[in-house]
């Protein structure tokens, strides 16, 4: 299981989406899936309303998608991780519970992290996406810091097109 992280906006779903056109399995990123389930429902758990509920169900989402990669032969590429969880948390100056940094070093993914960094030229907000650009940069800093101290090794993805980033990828599972 190897994770693609870094701040919203920064190319890591269409990444994650070529891989999959390209044989690899994959599995989706949380926190969109629940914004759009909690607005469907009338819910609180959304990083506007109450972001330690949206930090639990992203939990919830992510050791579901560990379990369900764990089973599967292969590699298998996930739009974020446990450890994002953690790094939300910080981000947002909310205190990280135990069980959750329980979580994050029980259920393990590959030492290397793929990094997609702040990128002004493809960032851009839409409905479940609301960070300002101050925002995304910060997130992508806060994720290093906590995959770091995790343990992880962090590979920072190349500012080029979804192909060749799809390509240095793939040279990089390769290898390791």
């Amino acid at each position: 299981m190897f994770i693609v992280t870094g701040g919203p906006g920064t190319g890591k779903t269409c990444l994650i989406e070529k891989l999959a056109q390209r044989g690899f399995l994959s599995m989706p990123e949380a926190g969109r899936a629940i914004i759009q389930d909690q607005v469907r429902i009338g819910g609180v758990a959304l990083p506007w309303s109450d972001r330690a509920a949206f930090a639990d169900l992203m939990l919830g989402w992510e050791l579901r998608s560990w379990h369900e990669a764990s089973a599967i032969t292969g590699t298998v590429v996930m739009d974020r991780g446990i450890p994002d969880v953690m790094g939300y948390l910080d981000l947002c100056g909310l205190p990280v519970p135990s069980h959750v940094e329980a979580a994050a070093k029980l259920y393990r993914y590959n030492r290397r992290v793929f990094l997609a960094p702040f990128w002004n030229a493809i960032f851009t907000e839409d409905a479940e996406r609301k960070q300002n650009l101050e925002e995304a940069e910060a997130t992508g800093r806060v994720m290093v810091e906590t995959y770091t101290r995790l343990g992880y090794e962090i590979v920072e993805l190349p500012f080029v097109g979804v192909e060749e980033r799809a390509d240095y990828v793939m040279e990089r599972l390769r290898t390791g």
